[in-house]
C-alpha cells in the first residue's frame, strides 16, 4: 500500500464546512498530506455525491488525483460485495453499494487510506474486510481526531511520553 488517501465525500463536506464538528480535524489531515506530498484521490462517484448538494468547483481541485471508476474498479466492488455477504440491518443498500465501491477503487489503486466522517457504513465496512483480510485499506475517522503517525502504512502510532522505567532527563 502507498501512502495515500482517498477522500470520501464526508470528508470533503467537513473540510469545506468550518460549521462541522470534525473541520479542524479535516483541515489538519488536508494540511499534513499537502505538506508531505501524500497523494489525495477524488473518485468520480465521490465527485457525484458531493455535486448534489454544491458544485464540485467549490473543491481545490487542483490538489487532488481525479480517480474514474472503471472496469476493473467494477469487478473489484463485485468481490468485496460478495465478500461481505450481508449488509447489516438499516444500512441502505445504495449506500452500502457506493461505500463498498470506493473501497473497490482504493484496494484496486493500491491506496492506503479513505479519510471519512462516515463510521456508520464506509468505515465499519472498511474494518470488516480488512479484518477479514481481503483489503488492505485502512478507513480514517475524522471523529478519532488528526494523528499525522495514523497516515503510516504500518499503522504503528508514535508514542507520546516515556516509557516505563524512564525519565524525562
Amino acid at each position: 500500500m502507498s501512502p495515500s488517501a482517498l477522500l470520501d465525500t464526508s470528508f470533503l463536506i467537513t473540510l469545506i464546512n468550518a460549521r462541522r464538528p470534525h473541520y479542524e480535524t479535516a483541515k489538519q489531515f488536508y494540511r499534513h498530506m499537502l505538506q508531505n506530498d501524500v497523494p489525495m484521490y477524488l473518485s468520480a462517484i465521490v465527485a457525484a455525491e458531493f455535486g448534489i448538494k454544491q458544485p464540485v468547483a467549490a473543491l481545490p481541485l487542483r490538489n487532488f488525483r481525479i480517480l474514474n471508476f472503471n472496469v476493473s474498479h467494477g469487478q473489484k466492488a463485485a468481490e468485496l460485495w460478495n465478500a461481505l455477504g450481508t449488509r447489516d440491518d438499516g444500512d441502505a443498500r445504495m449506500i452500502v453499494r457506493d461505500d463498498v465501491k470506493l473501497l473497490a477503487q482504493a484496494s484496486h489503486e493500491n491506496i492506503g487510506f479513505i479519510l471519512t466522517e462516515d463510521a456508520s457504513t464506509l468505515y465499519k465496512y472498511c474494518e470488516r474486510l480488512r479484518q477479514a483480510g481481503t483489503i488492505q485499506t485502512r478507513a480514517l475517522k475524522m471523529a478519532d481526531g488528526f494523528d499525522a503517525s495514523a497516515l503510516r502504512e504500518d499503522g504503528q502510532k508514535d508514542w507520546v511520553g516515556n516509557v516505563q522505567g524512564e525519565s524525562d532527563e
